[in-house]
Parts: C-alpha cells; structure tokens; sequence
C-alpha cells in the first residue's frame, strides 16, 4: 500500500483551496438572486454566470487541493482529457440544479429538492472523475462507506446553497452563507479522500499523463482568475435599479411571495369552481 499525504505544503493548498470554493459561492449566489428578479436574457445570463462561477470554483477548490496530495515514492499526473470532462461535468450539473430553481418557481420545495440532488450528485462525479484522472504506478481503492458520506455531503451542500439562493436576504447573510458553503464543499472534498488508498504496482502503466504543475494548476489559476476577476467587474457595475454595486450593494430582492390562503377559503374557491 502507498502512504498517503494530502497536504505537502502545510496548510497552503487547503487554505487557498477554500478561499476559491467560498469565492465562488459568494458570487454564485449573489448572481442567482438577481437571476430570480430578472425576465428573459437576463435571467438566462445571471444564471450562467451563476453556473459557471459556482462549477469552476468547486472544481478549482478540488484540483488546488490536489497539488497537495502525493503517494510515498511515486510521481502522480492526470489524463488532460477526464480532466477536462470533469470540469464541464461540474459546471453542466451544477447550471442543471440553477437552472431548476430560476424557473421552476411554482413548486419552490420540489424544486429545492430536485436541484439539491442533481447538483450534488454532479458535484460528487467531479470529484471521483478528477481522481479517475490521476496517473501512478498502481490502483486506487475505496471505502463505500466513506464514498457514500462524501456523496451525502455533496447532496447536503448543494440542497443549501439553493436555499440561500431562494432565501437568503442581505449582504451580510450572503457573506455569512459563502464561508458555510465553502466548508461543505472542502469537507465533501476530504471525506472522498479520506476513502481512497492506492496499492503500488510497478507494472501498471503511468503513459499519457501530464504532470499537474504543467497542466492543472495553469487551467486552475485561469479558472480562478476568471472567478474573481468576474466579480470585480459586476461589483463595480451598478444596477439598473441602484447606484451602488451589483456584488458589493444590497442583495437583490426576493421575488413576492404568492398571499397565502387559509384552507377554509381554498375549500369555499374549489367548490365554486367545481359548481361551474
């Protein structure tokens, strides 16, 4: 069996590692709640931006992470395609699970739900896709158990963060609900690595990987770049409604929510529909 390190460089790559996911998080529900109180191209584009940020922080936060890792004795790269895969997988599900919750506004709870599992699960197959990426001289094993509490978790914070997207008010809530968010990813992250050990096998081919510095950590650093360049762009952008900053200013208010009717008067408007 391979010993196992997950952080090389001390508490660098976690700490850099969970700055990016809860950046992404950050702007990632600061741009679904303008999406709910958008119509048209507008709702179509915050929830892209929303995707793509919230994808790409995740699957930065866990290839950052991964710089960390190594196996006692042997050199780890990465299939550049699975990679890659890994990477649309992220941002495709994670736009799956927005997607659901801009517009499917009539059934809030099933929609919750629904996005929650997609995204969660599409969070998760990231995971396991990027680790199915590595390259060494040996196999990679897991514990069930462990894979099945990463998935919980991934599920767990995806349902959350769709909450805040649907519930969340004010900036300091939002600020509060980043770091929260980040936690859930990072810990998703170490639980799935909690579950994998690797059984060297010198004969186990190590041919068409690319080592990580040479490939990961410049598409990572682009990933990010674009993350918080991002959102400096829309923090100085001011919104039509207000002169202060889309990012920095006042959360987007919630969309109305529908009067609620006692049960008594829903019963009294069935029958007289009904009688019609």
């Amino acid at each position: 069996m391979g010993e196992i390190h997950h952080a090389d460089h001390g508490w660098v790559t976690p700490a850099v590692s969970y700055f990016v996911a809860c950046l992404g998080a950050f702007v990632a529900l600061r741009s679904a709640r303008w999406a709910l109180v958008s119509q048209g191209r507008s709702r179509i584009a915050w929830l892209l931006f929303a995707s793509t940020s919230l994808g790409a922080g995740i699957w930065s936060m866990h290839f950052i992470a991964m710089l960390g890792f190594s196996v006692s004795g042997v050199e780890i790269s990465y299939q550049p395609g699975l990679t890659v895969l890994s990477l649309l997988v992220a941002v495709a599900v994670v736009g799956i699970g927005l997607f659901t919750v801009g517009y499917w506004r009539s059934h809030p709870l099933l929609a919750l739900l629904v996005g929650g599992l997609t995204t969660g699960l599409g969070v998760a197959a990231m995971h396991y896709l990027g680790m199915a990426a590595m390259v060494l001289p040996g196999h990679l094993g897991y514990d069930h158990v462990m894979v099945g509490l990463s998935v919980a978790i991934a599920v767990f914070a995806a349902t959350a963060a769709l909450w805040a997207a649907l519930n969340i008010r004010g900036t300091l809530a939002v600020l509060a609900a980043a770091p929260v968010m980040g936690v859930a990813v990072c810990a998703m992250h170490y639980t799935g690595m909690a579950a994998l050990s690797v059984r060297l096998d010198s004969s186990h081919s190590t041919q068409g990987g690319v080592m990580a510095l040479q490939f990961i950590f410049p598409l990572g650093v682009g990933l990010g770049c674009y993350v918080f360049f991002g959102s400096l762009a829309f923090a100085v952008s001011p919104s039509k409604a207000s002169t202060k900053p889309l990012l920095a200013g006042p959360a987007a208010p919630l969309p109305p929510r529908p009067p609620r009717v006692p049960p008594q008067q829903r019963r009294l408007m069935s029958e007289t529909r009904a009688r019609r």
